[in-house]
């Protein structure tokens, strides 16, 4: 088990490095994709990048595809720049935060604008 400053000191060269990655795929569903975060297991084994994707529903399911097929890629990249033992396994999850923010922001400016109203 490596030591939590070790774990996260490789989190945030995997998150840099996988934004790199990312952006320069060749696969057109992925250009409106944004690495967000990254997650790793204490053994170093295991890693998890958030991603937020901007388009359609329809649009952010082949993003998410093209990056799930591409993760053998994205794994090789990553042996290659990073000085690790061994490269992670690495799995892709959807980050909606933006989406939520949007919406609790959108939902307050609304009880702001009721408010200005009622006085």
């Amino acid at each position: 088990m490596a030591s939590q400053h070790r774990v996260n000191r490789v989190r945030h060269l995997l998150h840099r490095e996988l934004s790199a990655i990312v952006m320069q795929l060749k696969d057109p569903r992925t250009r409106m994709v944004t690495v967000v975060d990254a997650e790793i297991s204490k053994d170093l084994g295991t890693a998890r990048m958030f991603v937020s994707l901007v388009g359609s529903d329809a649009e952010k399911e082949e993003a998410m595809a093209a990056l799930k097929n591409a993760l053998g890629f994205i794994r090789k990249e990553i042996a290659r720049r990073v000085q690790l033992r061994y490269a992670p396994t690495i799995d892709v999850a959807y980050d909606d935060t933006a989406e939520r923010a949007a919406h609790i922001t959108a939902l307050l400016d609304g009880l702001a604008k009721k408010a200005d109203e009622a006085n």
